[in-house]
């Protein structure tokens, strides 16, 4: 997204990113970046959290008019899930128990689709 974005705006077409991956989406150079620093597929917030998409919605919109400058990253003033403060440290782990069981099933997949790693 972020290289359409580029695309975009280099044809005159103004464009927000939000998304949580801050070093990928400002390496990339994006105009202007809403970063939220949630678990990745979740740029918006909480699932079923109305009240929290729309204010993250509501603070894009605002940073397509308060830019002042390319490259203009702002971070979002939300936290995920305040309960759970050791999200990120499970985020993508895999236990050691579930390794084997995890590398069949993607050997299986590959088998089916008919390519090898």
């Amino acid at each position: 997204m972020s290289l359409v974005a580029r695309h975009l705006e280099a044809n005159g077409i103004p464009t927000v990113i939000i998304g949580s991956a801050l070093d990928v989406v400002e390496h990339c150079g994006v105009p202007r970046f809403l970063f939220t620093d949630f678990p990745l597929g979740n740029p918006c917030g909480l699932p079923w959290d109305r009240a929290m998409q729309k204010a993250i919605v509501r603070q894009a919109l605002g940073l397509l008019e308060s830019a002042g400058g390319p490259r203009t990253t702002v971070k979002a003033p939300f936290r995920w899930k305040e309960d759970d403060p050791g999200w990120r440290a499970r985020y993508g782990r895999v236990d050691p128990a579930e390794r084997a069981r995890l590398l069949a099933l993607g050997e299986e997949r590959r088998r089916q689709r008919g390519t090898k790693k």
